[in-house]
Parts: C-alpha cells; sequence; structure tokens
C-alpha cells in the first residue's frame, strides 16, 4: 500500500510573519552596511576561501558593493561585484513582474524556479574563474 502523506498547508498568517521577519531583517542588514563602509569598518566577516587561497569567489566585494548601491555609486558596486548588481536587478525585475500579474489577478508559480539553479550555478563558477584571470582583473574587488 502506497499512501500518499498529506499536503502540509501555511496559514496566511504564518506567511505574513515570515515575510515581516525577513523583511526586517534585511532592512536592518541593508541599515548597517548603509552607516558602516565595509573598507574602513573591520567588523564584517571575512572571505576565508579568499585569505586561505587569495583568489576571489562569487561573493567577494559583496559587502562593498551592497554599500555602494546603497549610496547610489552604480559604477562602484559593478566593480566590487557584478554578479551581485546583476542577480538584484534580476530579483527585482522578477518581484515587478510577480506583482503586476498579482494586480491584475493572473496566476504567477514559482518565483525562483528548481531549473535555474544549474544555469546560476554555471554563471556563478564562469564568473569566479574569469575574475581571477589577469585578463579580466575589471572583475575583481
Amino acid at each position: 500500500m502506497n499512501a500518499v502523506p498529506p499536503k502540509l498547508s501555511q496559514s496566511k498568517a504564518t506567511l505574513w510573519l515570515a515575510g515581516v521577519i525577513l523583511g526586517g531583517a534585511a532592512m536592518a542588514a541593508g541599515v548597517l552596511v548603509f552607516f558602516f563602509n565595509p573598507a574602513t569598518h573591520h567588523f564584517y566577516p571575512v572571505c576565508q576561501f579568499h585569505r586561505l587561497t587569495g583568489l576571489n569567489c562569487p561573493g567577494c566585494g559583496m559587502t562593498r558593493a551592497l554599500y555602494a548601491l546603497l549610496h547610489g555609486h552604480f559604477a562602484d558596486a559593478l566593480r566590487d561585484n557584478a554578479l551581485l548588481v546583476l542577480a538584484l536587478a534580476a530579483a527585482a525585475f522578477r518581484s515587478a513582474w510577480f506583482g503586476w500579474n498579482k494586480l491584475r489577478q493572473r496566476p504567477n508559480g514559482i518565483f525562483f524556479p528548481a531549473k535555474l539553479l544549474w544555469p546560476l550555478l554555471i554563471l556563478a563558477i564562469i564568473f569566479t574563474v574569469l575574475r581571477n584571470l589577469p585578463a579580466f582583473s575589471f572583475l575583481s574587488p
């Protein structure tokens, strides 16, 4: 006998609470980065991959890029971590598309489909390799 387990349903209150907590944490992190420059304040975590190997991982420079974006310095943010800037732009576009569909009462589907995981992983690996090559040093923070 193959009994199908019952589907777990989430109440709207639980989803709202999770959204408020995540939104509050993101705002708190944004305020922290806005007021404390990662280049001059040294309480931010250090990239262990960079410390051990001397190479830049795909996340190296993300905090500085976020600081630059929050202060309106788009070119500096691209210099620090272009992958973050492009990912934030894609997430903003996707969020706007979701909001537009919600207003028009159309179905949205999944915000982040699983079929995007492999292409994004390959993109991150390519970005990591390129930013560590001398010819693409402009991608390094």
